[in-house]
């Protein structure tokens, strides 16, 4: 195997290991948070200062063995039959699981968390990881059929549906200005220690 392809595969293999956290991290139920959200403020060697979504200062400590991944804007024909995709539900009318984002996986992280799960970006969101069975497009909008490993869900796309993907990024993406959603845990001192971090590429903010 030639040294590009070593390259490209460890950097796969750190994009896959963050796309996992997307979906383990929330079913780990941790007393202590396990994700933060924000855009970075300043750097300062291994640490970062964060402002939450939320509005608070985050002391953000990057582990040595940091993964950084990349998620950029892709065209919704990307969810396509075959392609295996995440999506971040919330309740809509008559029972519909309205997409708040889908994140479309590279073919070498298929199967990456597959199921579907309780998320934490709104009440009573969920996180499916399933591969797309089916999509339709109507006058009415349009709607993803998703199978995964004891089950299915059809997702509805509305206009606010934001769909991205993942890439290759490193720690040279982690600057004031930039919109991350990070793993990790609380340490006793109240900052935050993350070994994965998936930065929002173009412009874009990390929608899951």
């Amino acid at each position: 195997m030639s040294s590009l392809s070593m390259s490209l595969c460890r950097q796969l293999a750190g994009v896959a290991l963050i796309a996992f956290s997307l979906t383990a991290a929330h079913a780990q139920q941790s007393p202590t948070p396990t994700k933060v959200r924000g855009e970075i403020e300043s750097v300062s060697g291994d640490s970062l200062a964060v402002k939450s979504r939320s509005g608070q200062d985050v002391k953000l400590q990057l582990a040595p063995d940091i993964k950084v991944a990349g998620i950029a804007p892709t065209k919704l024909s990307e969810v396509k039959p075959g392609a295996f995709i995440g999506a971040t539900t919330v309740p809509g009318p008559n029972g519909a699981h309205n997409a708040v984002e889908i994140h479309v996986f590279p073919e070498a992280m298929r199967g990456t968390g597959e199921g579907s799960r309780a998320w934490d970006l709104g009440p009573n969101s969920t996180m499916t990881n399933a591969t797309v069975d089916q999509s339709v497009t109507s006058n009415d909008g349009s709607t993803v059929r998703v199978k995964y490993k004891g089950g299915e869900k059809v997702i509805t796309v509305t206009p606010k549906t934001q769909v991205v993907t993942y890439g290759p990024a490193d720690r040279s993406d982690l600057k004031p200005g930039a919109q991350i959603i990070a793993f990790g845990k609380t340490l006793p001192d109240g900052s935050f220690q993350t070994s994965r971090i998936a930065v929002g590429r173009d412009g874009i903010t990390p929608p899951m």
